[in-house]
């Protein structure tokens, strides 16, 4: 008989990644403090705001939450962001499904079906366009997009006025929640399509190559591989987007009516909130209290942007395994 060989499976070894020339030590500490500083940072913002907004917590209570109320001139001031806290949530849902279907389109093309030529083109305009400040896309969905737009939400409520979603009462459809979530969608497509483009790239070649062999088309690989094996790393995607849709002020401010008024679901009605907004709106000529308030309502912003984009980064890290070896 011949004898068998040794299956013994070697231990991995153990790169050595502590920095050693003196060059590296000094990057080491700069990069590990700034990464701590941005840590400690946020941990300082938080304690500020919570300070600011003891006195609005403990007057409004757990009203200050659920409430529909905002009078600063009354006897005993009212602040309540209901209204504001349901409109974030609205139109950054809004944004989300916009953008999802464009950025991940991106995505595809640059990484499946553009040229390298035109694929590094397509993804210096896309980080260009995220770069953009908020202002200057406020502005523009101001004087530019507003009224087409508006034209879009006509012809919605003309085609799908029997829904409620679509519903008007007759007023116009400037100034709507539509038109916002359709700005906060164009700033937060280069966002997930950025992460996206990175998940489809890390995709074993070889996988696909397999489904084309066995027949697959375009359609069906993206379908049946390409979204399933990276849809844990387009969640986390969408995620930071969500966050950065929650907080965002200006370009919001320009484009939406804000009214104290919860409006559920008529995205085509002038009527509609966002604390961002709301902050922006009042601080300049707001009093002590007032002032309290609207800190509250930046705390409650920030920790909830803070658990979405935690579960964002706990989703995108779940999706790509591989980094912890790295």
């Amino acid at each position: 008989m011949s004898q068998q060989p040794d299956l013994k499976i070697p231990e991995r070894r153990k790169l050595n990644t502590a920095p050693t020339s003196l060059g590296d030590k000094i990057f080491f500490r700069v990069a590990s403090g700034a990464a701590n500083f941005s840590i400690v940072l946020v941990g300082l913002i938080l304690v500020f705001l919570l300070w600011q907004s003891v006195p609005a917590l403990q007057s409004q209570g757990i009203d200050f939450i659920f409430g529909s109320n905002w009078d600063a001139a009354a006897e005993t001031p009212v602040f309540q962001i209901g209204p504001m806290l349901w409109g974030s949530f609205l139109i950054s849902f809004l944004g989300v499904i916009l953008a999802v279907p464009m950025a991940i389109a991106i995505a595809y093309f640059i990484e499946f079906m553009a040229s390298k030529a035109v694929g590094r083109v397509a993804t210096t305009l896309i980080d260009l366009l995220a770069a953009l400040p908020s202002v200057v896309l406020g502005l523009w969905g101001f004087a530019v997009f507003t009224p087409v737009a508006a034209g879009w939400a006509e012809s919605l409520n003309k085609a799908f006025g029997w829904f409620p979603l679509f519903a008007s009462d007759g007023a116009g459809f400037l100034a709507s929640p539509f038109i916002a979530g359709w700005i906060v969608a164009i700033m937060i497509v280069p966002i997930i399509a950025s992460i996206s483009r990175e998940i489809f790239s890390q995709i074993d070649r070889d996988l696909i190559n397999a489904a084309k062999g066995l027949g697959g088309g375009s359609y069906s690989i993206f379908k049946k591989v390409i979204l399933p094996t990276a849809s844990g790393g387009v969640v986390g995607g969408v995620l930071l987007g969500l966050g950065r849709a929650l907080g965002e002020t200006v370009a919001i401010f320009y484009v939406l009516n804000l009214v104290f008024e919860i409006n559920w679901y008529e995205i085509l009605q002038q009527r509609g909130g966002s604390i961002a907004s709301n902050i922006l709106a009042r601080f300049g000529e707001a009093g002590p209290a007032e002032i309290s308030a609207l800190m509250a309502s930046g705390l409650v912003l920030f920790v909830m942007t803070l658990i979405i984009n935690s579960i964002a980064a706990w989703v995108v890290a779940k999706a790509q395994p591989w980094r912890k070896n790295q």
